[in-house]
């Protein structure tokens, strides 16, 4: 019997096995975006607030994951989905169904899991405090967007004067390692911006530090006007995206340093994580330099302003008929007054619904507010919104199965820079 002769292939042949094999090798490693599964979690409409074509509208999305290492039972008692191969596919469904441009993430971890059905279409920066287990990530399509330069902002180290002794000139209450993440992002389509300044931040959480709150987000405010100045970058508009973090349910008694009830495990990082127990605290002393009201006031009044993209959409909104309720309604304030028309809810469990103190950054103040916000330059302009959740939606307290993977909602915005964004800050 005659013995096969190998079949010779041709040169076009061989290059495009090679083709092929290369092609395989690269979906391995960067494996494409899964389709949002969107039976996962509550879908949410759409709000269009601007209709006319303008190109070059660029969507923003922000949301606060909750960190599996910062999960406990006793914290969430009605969640049904707090395990971590419960909630992952939950989570890549919240971030991949609104196919933003960009994202700002909070409480990230398990990054080995949580970015191989990511990176095929978006890149990502990512950034944590000192011995901290989860962090912030900015994500960015990576056909759009380049990452052309990037800052961290370490709230322990930063200084709020220029004289005096260490602990004056940083005014710190509280050692947190909360951290800012910022970047610009040079714009690689013909249309929009030249680029965009995006920052992020998760401020520290607990209710009885609002100063502590209060200097971290007036620092952040500070170094997002720095950084735009020393990058040359003025001329580019700016997105903040703020988040206070989460209030861990604990009683409080004001002259007793605060603590959480229940283990926080044997690893020697979490027991002194101050994302989950508070020690060594003591009330402030004149030598610590704390900031005046004044001061503080002066702090939050250095850069350009800003706007909040849902309180200037919703509030457009609800000239017309709209029956989506806002902070305003939940809280009983007036129509006017800035951060009532933020979404009614941001962050929903069963022992806690938006009861921290933040800073409303376009005019300092400290009254009860929602927790996330998406800050942007002036004169932006907001085309539309992801509508917020409605109460009734949430059952007894988030993460939920079907609903959403996070104790926290997730904001999106569309928006449109004027003048290819040259946009004054003003």
């Amino acid at each position: 019997m005659a013995t096969r002769r190998p079949i010779e292939l041709t040169p076009e042949q061989l290059a495009l096995s090679e083709a092929r094999k290369a092609k395989k090798l690269k979906l391995s490693e960067n494996p494409p975006a899964p389709e949002p599964a969107t039976n996962l979690i509550l879908s949410r409409p759409w709000i269009s607030l601007n209709s006319d074509p303008e190109p070059g509208r660029i969507k923003v999305h922000t949301w606060n994951m909750l960190a599996q290492c910062l999960v406990r039972r006793e914290l969430f008692p009605t969640s049904d989905c707090l395990k971590a191969g419960q909630r992952l596919p939950m989570l890549h469904a919240e971030i991949l169904a609104q196919d933003s441009d960009i994202l700002c993430l909070q409480e990230v971890d398990n990054l080995e899991k949580l970015l191989p059905p990511l990176q095929s279409k978006y890149t990502t920066h990512y950034t944590a405090g000192p011995g901290k287990k989860h962090g912030c990530m900015i994500l960015f399509k990576k056909d759009d967007f380049e990452k052309q330069s990037e800052r961290l902002v370490q709230y322990d180290q930063e200084e709020i004067r220029d004289e005096g002794s260490d602990a004056s000139r940083r005014g710190l209450s509280f050692k947190t390692r909360n951290i800012a993440s910022i970047v610009a992002l040079k714009n690689l389509s013909k249309s929009g911006p030249e680029g965009v300044i995006v920052g992020t931040t998760h401020a520290f959480w607990h209710p009885k530090y609002t100063y502590e709150r209060c200097r971290q987000v007036g620092i952040f405010k500070r170094e997002v006007g720095k950084f735009a100045t020393e990058h040359h970058l003025e001329h580019w508009p700016c997105r903040e995206r703020l988040e206070a973090s989460r209030v861990v349910h604990v009683s409080i008694d004001p002259t007793v340093p605060p603590t959480t009830s229940g283990p926080v495990g044997d690893d020697e990082d979490q027991a002194v994580d101050p994302d989950r127990v508070i020690t060594n605290a003591r009330r402030a002393t004149p030598s610590d330099g704390l900031l005046t009201d004044d001061e503080l006031v002066a702090l939050f009044a250095l850069g350009k302003p800003f706007k909040s993209a849902y309180d200037e959409g919703l509030a457009h909104l609800r000239t017309s008929a709209s029956d989506i309720r806002t902070f305003g309604d939940r809280v009983s304030c007036e129509p006017d007054m800035k951060g009532s028309n933020e979404p009614e809810y941001t962050s929903f469990t069963f022992f806690w619904k938006t009861v921290l103190f933040v800073v409303h950054c376009s005019l300092f103040s400290t009254e009860q507010r929602s927790r996330d916000y998406i800050f942007v330059s002036q004169p932006t302009v907001i085309t539309g919104l992801l509508a917020p959740h409605r109460a009734e939606h949430l059952g007894r307290g988030l993460p939920l199965k079907g609903i959403c993977g996070s104790d926290h909602v997730s904001l999106s915005a569309e928006l449109s820079f004027s003048n290819k964004g040259q946009a004054s800050l003003d």
